[in-house]
């Protein structure tokens, strides 16, 4: 029991700072020279990173990116441009 909420203490302090933006190795390296031992803090930011996973939403669909080239009087430029290779070899 003590060791549980140990641990829970443990995941809890990762999922915080993972949160922040600090990376995984800096956190490792620093709760083990806290004298926390390896293994649990190893199996505390695995469980902290799951955690995070489950909470982040879920992207669906990949959104459409639309642009046009506009001159400078704000009409629309339509040019299609080859490719390089074409340019290169003078394919059509």
């Amino acid at each position: 029991m003590v060791e549980n909420t140990y641990k829970t203490k443990l995941v809890e302090y990762a999922k915080k700072n993972l949160k922040k933006g600090y990376p995984v190795d800096t956190l490792r390296i620093a709760l083990i020279n806290q004298g926390y031992s390896r293994p649990t803090v190893d199996e505390s930011i695995k469980e902290a990173i799951k955690l995070l996973a489950s909470e982040a939403p879920v992207i669906k669909e990949k959104p459409q990116i639309e642009h046009e080239v506009v001159a400078e009087d704000e009409v629309p430029v339509v040019e299609v441009k080859k490719s390089f290779w074409k340019k290169l070899f003078g394919k059509k």
